[in-house]
């Protein structure tokens, strides 16, 4: 394609961002960039439906871009609106005041703040339970035959589950457990807590088997539950307000947030957009985009959020708000783990 191609592709699609109708060769010919007819207007256009970028919706109408229309424009065409210094010294001043609250407070409050700014919904995935540690595993004894599994992970996530025994447990066996659980389970990551993990931990139970196999699988339980992203989603109501979405489209997202799992483990590459229905039945809200990014606890990916609007949503100026927040999260989290591992210690010096 030429450059002059090119130029009638971006004004469709900067128009149609602006108005959602259709973009007629009257108002490109009159855009100061472009020195043509009509007449030589609707011929380029003509060429880019046939090139699958554009798309006549009605014989008599203009055009409106494709998805492959809006990936060119998105990849070459478009001039990121990057945020002003006020812009972002005001946004800074905002998350800072939350400098006090815990890291999921400071995501919460942060991607409530992107959904405020961008009309759209956002959808966090924390995916930091399944990469942290197990810090501390207790065993409490609640009655007859009761006991409290306690588990306390790396990133403060705290879970625990009551497990019924056949026996009581002795004092000797509560300190072998304690023991067992120091050199077997102290330490390890979560994610790598496999079934043939599971086995060999079961196995090294020796001739404790039968008694406390039922606190191991406790144990593994728990860890099973941590092993996922936990999602949530803010700005719904935006998605209800948009008039370029079918309704039910937003109920079937509401009750299936869990669907776009492995569309957010794409994040973690970088910025990453996907169309609603272009190439995966997971993104279940036709006409829509989601642009997704991921953020971190120092070196270590923490998770990802996407911002899910209209398919003409203005990329130009959202982009740089995601970006922004993405790392804005990572500082915050990164410095706030960074000072809770100096008083306890454990700075990694």
């Amino acid at each position: 394609m030429d450059d002059r191609k090119l130029k009638i592709l971006a004004i469709v699609v900067d128009e149609y961002i602006k108005t959602g109708e259709p973009v007629g060769s009257k108002v490109i010919s009159n855009h100061p960039d472009i020195k043509v007819s009509s007449a030589t207007v609707r011929n380029d256009m003509a060429t880019l439906e046939q090139l699958g970028y554009l798309i006549q919706p009605h014989t008599s109408a203009g055009r409106v871009p494709t998805y492959s229309g809006f990936r060119l424009y998105i990849d070459k065409l478009m001039t990121v609106q990057e945020l002003t210094v006020e812009e972002r010294t005001r946004l800074d001043k905002s998350l800072e005041e939350q400098e006090t609250l815990t890291e999921d407070s400071i995501i919460e409050y942060a991607t409530q703040t992107l959904a405020e700014l961008t009309q759209c919904a956002v959808v966090v995935a924390n995916s930091a339970p399944k990469f942290s540690v197990i810090s501390k595993v207790e065993i409490i004894p609640t009655g007859k035959r009761l006991y409290v599994i306690l588990l306390i992970t790396s990133n403060g996530t705290i879970k625990n589950r009551v497990c019924r025994l056949e026996f009581d447990l002795t004092n000797e066996q509560m300190e072998f457990f304690s023991k067992y659980i120091q050199e077997n389970l102290q330490g390890e990551v979560i994610e790598n807590l496999s079934d043939e993990k599971m086995e060999q931990l079961v196995t090294a139970l020796g001739t404790y088997m039968m008694t406390l196999t039922p606190l191991v699988q406790g144990i593994y339980e728990m860890s099973k539950d941590l092993r996922h992203d936990e999602y949530t989603v803010q700005g719904e109501k935006n998605l209800l307000a948009c008039k370029d979405f079918d309704k039910m489209d937003i109920v079937n997202f509401l009750e299936n947030k869990n669907r776009f799992s492995a569309m957010l483990d794409d994040a973690f590459s970088g910025i990453q957009i996907k169309f609603g229905q272009e190439s995966s039945d997971d993104f279940i809200i036709s006409n829509s985009s989601m642009i997704m990014s991921h953020y971190k606890k120092g070196s270590k990916t923490a998770g990802s959020l996407g911002i899910i609007g209209p398919m003409r949503l203005n990329y130009a100026r959202i982009i740089p708000y995601i970006e922004y927040f993405s790392q804005k999260i990572t500082d915050m989290i990164t410095d706030q783990d960074a000072d809770a591992r100096k008083e306890d210690g454990s700075d990694g010096n």
